[in-house]
């Protein structure tokens, strides 16, 4: 009796060439990919290379940018880890047209690209709107804390920093008379060794902190004594006490400055709240319609999200604006943390109807939901705070509200089930353009899985775009 079985040759050797068509289906992602990024205009990449043919051949940006996104769409971020994907990954070798980039040349092709790979963003949300997925009446605003590449370890007082640099600054000071006495002052003695080197690094670094702790705390007393001066000239002017919380006292802010620390690893980074405790990291803001498509992504470093509501929406209306899309935002709706009668009071007649809740707690919100919606007309001694209460009772206002958390909360989560829970690179500027490379992929993902995914073979080779500023 004998088996039946297919055999397995691993030696076999073939006749015919084979096909990078045949080793995946054809709705498989990764052609999907290359197919998209040939529709996004990538001249920005190109202007960094020689274009007279000499010098040492490079890898096509076309692929490299093909293999950058598609590894994000998967998670993986990590050089190394694309380097290892390219070699025993059949969709990674299909990308790379059967080539071996090495991590390093991942790597420096991402850190000398950073600018215009943020602004692939643009790109993608054009081809979105092509595919006709971009509804931009509704708009929901975000934000979501995203921990930094640093330790919560890593943070320093003032104090600390001082004492630590004016350490390293003493033991240089040793290391330079030491080798004074032993090669001769005017001699250079041998190469720096690395372990001086890492100390010249930090030695920047732990100054960088030490400006910072310093512009911050004059900042903040500069802003304390002007708060406490308004505070008094309107107590004038009004005859009788303020009523309210009073301002702190200068020497209560300079008590709590002293306390106040930065992240040595990195400085632009900051300590934040979240639900599930305190992180290093930035505050990832995000502006999404009701498809889940994000049509604007920014990163600050403040915890707090009252001030970005004006900047956000001024960004999503440029980023529509970059990317073709005539729609105008009617609505824009966020969560509590947004909410200050200045920012209601402070709309231009360009800005859309702000649907905005005003207190966090659940029970106020329950209270007022029970209230039922009103009837009349709005009374014109109302608030800005009564004005938009009332606003949130309507049916309309209640109706619009409530697609909030559909709309924006369940993209942060996807996000981050990608395992994109961190940022990989460090300095402000270089995680706003990897949140919006983030961005990108997951606006990617939203079109493959779409009904329209074959759109890209119906346009034109190449989508000519005004990127937006990152």
């Amino acid at each position: 009796m004998a088996y039946n079985l297919i055999e397995c040759n691993r030696e076999q050797m073939y006749l015919m060439p084979v096909s990078l068509e045949d080793w995946l289906s054809e709705g498989h992602l990764a052609w999907f990919m290359l197919d998209a990024v040939e529709a996004i205009d990538l001249s920005q990449f190109y202007l960094k290379y020689r274009a007279d043919g000499w010098g040492h051949a490079a890898y096509d940006p076309q692929m490299m940018v093909s293999l950058l996104l598609y590894a994000y769409c998967l998670g993986v971020r990590s050089s190394r880890q694309i380097e290892r994907a390219c070699e025993v990954d059949v969709a990674f070798r299909v990308i790379t047209g059967n080539l071996k980039p090495d991590y390093s040349t991942i790597c420096r092709f991402r850190s000398e690209n950073e600018r215009e790979l943020g602004r692939l963003f643009t790109g993608v949300l054009r081809l979105c709107a092509e595919a006709g997925l971009v509804k931009a009446g509704v708009v929901a605003l975000d934000g979501t804390k995203i921990k930094a590449n640093a330790s919560l370890s890593a943070n320093r007082t003032q104090e600390h920093i001082e004492e630590e640099v004016r350490k390293m600054l003493a033991e240089a000071r040793e290391r330079d008379e030491e080798e004074d006495r032993l090669f001769g002052k005017d001699s250079r003695g041998d190469e720096i060794p690395e372990e001086l080197k890492d100390r010249r690094s930090r030695l920047a670094r732990l100054k960088e902190c030490q400006e910072r702790l310093a512009r911050e705390k004059e900042e903040k007393i500069r802003s304390q004594v002007e708060m406490i001066e308004k505070r008094k000239a309107e107590e004038e002017a009004a005859g009788h006490k303020k009523r309210g919380r009073k301002p702190k006292e200068v020497a209560e802010v300079l008590q709590e400055e002293a306390k106040a620390k930065a992240n040595v690893t990195e400085p632009d980074s900051r300590i934040m709240k979240t639900r599930a405790g305190y992180i290093q990291g930035y505050n990832a803001q995000a502006a999404v319609d009701r498809g889940q498509i994000i049509l604007a992504a920014d990163v600050t470093q403040e915890p707090n999200d009252v001030h970005q509501l004006h900047p956000m929406t001024e960004k999503t209306q440029q980023e529509l604006k970059a990317a073709g899309i005539e729609e105008e935002i009617k609505s824009e709706l966020a969560d509590a943390g947004y909410w200050s009668e200045g920012n209601v009071a402070g709309s231009s007649p360009t800005d859309p109807e702000f649907i905005i809740a005003t207190t966090k707690d659940w029970k106020q919100r329950k209270a007022m939901r029970e209230q039922g919606a009103p009837r009349g007309r709005i009374p014109e001694h109302l608030s800005p705070r009564d004005r938009m209460e009332r606003k949130l009772l309507t049916k309309r206002g209640m109706s619009l509200y409530r697609l909030r958390s559909q709309m924006v909360e369940p993209v942060f989560g996807q996000i981050k089930s990608r395992g994109c829970g961190t940022f990989m690179r460090r300095g402000l500027q270089a995680v706003r353009n990897e949140w919006r490379l983030i961005c990108a992929t997951h606006n990617l993902l939203k079109l493959f899985r779409s009904k329209v995914s074959k759109f890209v073979n119906k346009i034109s080779p190449t989508v000519a775009i005004a990127p937006a500023s990152p």
